[in-house]
């Protein structure tokens, strides 16, 4: 098993009209030269949860922190006019908390950051401030 040291929570960068699933976002992935779909989950818009890479190999999803990390995504992130946006809804928040709880019971000491907490990254990603939202984890 890989040591993790972060969970980092995304968003897909949808708008809440556009659906997509993993199987989608793998093919965009595979599009960028990824070997596999970047994430190790997916939250769908209905909360329902979707399993990307498996978590014993490093994603692609934080430029520098992929060989220690763990990808979570959310579907939404973008208002219908194309600005950042937390899309998620009670669905999702409660899936992601619920899989965070699980993740940090083998990872105790797995940081939970959002995408934009990392060095080098200019996005908003995950749209809201994972950090400060999860810290009592």
């Amino acid at each position: 098993m890989r040591e993790i040291d972060y969970i980092v929570i995304h968003c897909a960068y949808t708008k809440l009209s556009m659906t997509t699933d993993v199987n989608r976002i793998r093919k965009w992935h595979l599009k960028r030269g990824f070997n596999d779909i970047g994430y190790h989950y997916y939250i769908r818009i209905d909360g329902s949860l979707e399993i990307g890479r498996p978590v014993d190999i490093a994603g692609a999803h934080v430029k520098g922190y992929n060989s220690n990390s763990i990808g979570i995504c959310y579907e939404g992130g973008m208002s219908e006019n194309g600005e950042p946006l937390d899309t998620r809804n009670d669905a999702q928040k409660l899936t992601i908390f619920t899989l965070l709880k699980d993740l940090k019971i083998n990872h105790p000491l797995a940081l939970i950051k959002g995408h934009r907490d990392f060095p080098n990254v200019n996005k908003a990603c995950p749209c809201f401030d994972a950090k400060n939202e999860y810290k009592e984890i």
